[in-house]
């Protein structure tokens, strides 16, 4: 999507009849995207019906795969040349499917890309217990990898991950909400676990410390632009195209960068009307919280900030030597700023 007041940079929005996809990418690594599937329709197996029906629900509803893609386009630019990178991918996907899973619980969410959640066709007692599964699942397969490294950037990430999901639900209905707090909450929530894929790609093909910081820094950047531009789309995307109703985080509460900066520039009834939004879960001024986005620049203030994330993402790629899979994962920092799902 093309954002218009995007920084002029190499990550340049491409035009209206050229937006990005991943169909490019999807191609090069094709063979390991099939390996991943393959483990995770394996690894998804139980003696439970409801586990079996339950994962292959969410796991196969429309993801995009973005964070297994990070770590297979990250071991293959780095040149790996064993196999753990496809169960790990994997299991990186079943991490994010059981925070998935809780979030949905946690927001009372019906709606996600375009399919009833599962909680609300199994309920959350079922939803919650299926998530505990997958995590316990990545566990497993994790140690079977048997590199200690790969477990500590795991356990690191889960953890740290948790704690985003806690301060988001102590962020929800209040409208006193910094940037930077709202800032640190998705950096922990979101953009922790594309920080995890792109590190393990490194880590796994034996790269040194430095270089695995240079694609963890990658990783952490692009995670940020992604929910960044999560944040707009709330307020100007397509329900067909992004799965969910407009203003859906305006309903549970969550005061996310284009209410923030529009509070802070608005004028008194627009920042009140928005504050009482906030704070009462409530959508019944919502088009006086869509006018005031527009009219003060808070979408345009989102996206030159993801963009801004997207630039420092690729930067930190600038030292590894050329290949198709690097050029691969500078033009997924271009596809999230620039998607319009």
């Amino acid at each position: 999507m093309n954002w218009g007041t995007a920084s002029q940079s190499a990550l340049v929005a491409a035009p209206t009849d050229a937006r990005p996809d991943l169909s490019g990418v999807y191609r090069l690594i094709e063979a390991d995207l099939q390996a991943v599937n393959h483990v995770i329709e394996q690894r998804l197996s139980s003696d439970v019906a409801l586990i079996n029906q339950m994962g292959s629900y969410i796991v196969n509803s429309g993801g995009k795969r973005m964070r297994p893609i990070i770590l297979l386009l990250c071991a293959r630019a780095m040149q790996h040349s064993g196999q753990s990178h496809i169960p790990l991918a994997a299991v990186i996907e079943f991490i994010h499917t059981a925070t998935l899973l809780h979030d949905d619980v946690v927001d009372a969410s019906q709606l996600r890309r375009g399919h009833d959640t599962a909680n609300a066709i199994w309920g959350n007692e079922a939803s919650v217990l299926v998530g505990d599964f997958l995590y316990s699942r990545a566990f497993q397969m994790m140690v079977e990898v048997g590199q200690l490294r790969v477990l500590e950037i795991l356990a690191e990430a889960t953890n740290t991950i948790a704690e985003g999901e806690v301060m988001q639900l102590l962020n929800c209905g209040d409208a006193s909400t910094t940037e930077e707090r709202y800032l640190n909450v998705i950096r922990c929530k979101t953009a922790k676990l594309f920080e995890a894929a792109a590190r393990i790609g490194g880590v796994i093909s034996g790269v040194s410390a430095e270089q695995e910081a240079c694609l963890a820094r990658y990783g952490m950047h692009l995670g940020t632009a992604f929910q960044l531009i999560d944040d707009v789309l709330d307020y100007s995307g397509s329900p067909q195209d992004i799965g969910k109703n407009l203003g859906d985080d305006l309903a549970e509460g969550k005061p996310t960068l284009p209410l923030i900066y529009a509070m802070r520039t608005g004028n008194t009834q627009q920042a009140d009307a928005i504050r009482h939004a906030i704070e009462h879960n409530g959508l019944q001024d919502i088009e006086l919280v869509t006018r005031t986005i527009e009219s003060t620049g808070a979408i345009a203030y989102t996206a030159r900030s993801a963009q801004n994330e997207a630039d420092l993402a690729v930067a930190a790629l600038a030292d590894f030597p050329d290949s198709p899979y690097l050029d691969a994962l500078r033009y997924v920092a271009l596809f999230a700023v620039n998607r319009s799902f």
